[in-house]
């Protein structure tokens, strides 16, 4: 359940225990019940009522998620791999470039895009932005025919994950650079899985809130990746001497 909904949840709720605590105090001689009162009055009424109400929005919230990430196998069918994954880049608001092209693909802020993509039938993906989408583990397999995918930018991205992760090993040969800053999800257990990317040139891990002890993260990134140029803003700079002082050991 989103932050939000639960925020009205514990609202509902000490909304209930207040109204039942008044009702304790109060006399049969009270004056008429005040604006206030009678919206307490409401909210306990209609308490169970609102927490339905939240549960099924967040059951509608992860089935959109879902279906949102489905794998585009129909349009892979009629048009092949490269139009499929186009199609759903674009449909998550993202953007790409295909490979010997300058030229970027991507939806305006209200979703939409131009089909002229659908002309590159036989060109494969070269760069592919997904910053701020909400693509997800399962979503990854719409890319994954995409073996010239270069570039890689999932900056700020609330869907990816450790398991996310896991999965760009599809990619091992080819991808060269990878931005998931910002990504609230990912923790220290998914980034080794990135010793899977071979041929990793840059890497951004910068502000993952999820990870802990971000220096002795950086140093094990370094040494699982040494022909990687890695970018870890957003933590305390004194961070990366004090996890090489921990590796140290006491003196």
């Amino acid at each position: 359940m989103s932050a939000p909904l639960m925020s009205l949840h514990r609202c509902c709720q000490r909304s209930a225990r207040l109204l039942v605590a008044r009702r304790q105090l109060g006399s049969s001689s009270a004056s008429p019940s005040s604006l206030p009162s009678r919206l307490l009055q409401f909210l306990s009424r209609r308490f169970y009522d609102v927490e339905m109400l939240l549960k099924w929005g967040s059951q509608l919230s992860r089935k959109q998620l879902r279906k949102k990430n489905l794998y585009y196998g129909y349009t892979e069918s009629f048009y092949g791999p490269n139009v499929a994954c186009a199609h759903y880049i674009l449909s998550l608001g993202g953007g790409f470039r295909y490979a010997g092209q300058s030229q970027w693909f991507r939806a305006d802020q209200r979703g939409r895009f131009s089909w002229d993509f659908l002309n590159h039938k036989d060109s494969p993906l070269e760069e592919v932005d997904m910053s701020h989408t909400v693509i997800n583990y399962t979503g990854v397999l719409n890319l994954a025919e995409q073996q010239s995918l270069r570039t890689l930018k999932l900056q700020g991205c609330p869907e990816v994950d450790d398991w996310f992760l896991a999965r760009l090993h599809v990619f091992q040969e080819s991808l060269e650079e990878l931005d998931i800053s910002d990504c609230p999800r990912i923790t220290t257990g998914g980034l080794p899985t990135l010793r899977n990317l071979k041929r990793l040139k840059r890497l951004n891990v910068s502000s993952l809130p999820g990870i802990s002890s971000p220096g002795l993260v950086i140093i094990l990134l370094e040494e699982l990746l040494p022909q990687c140029h890695i970018t870890a803003d957003g933590y305390d700079l004194n961070l990366k001497e004090a996890g090489e002082e921990a590796m140290d050991g006491p003196r």
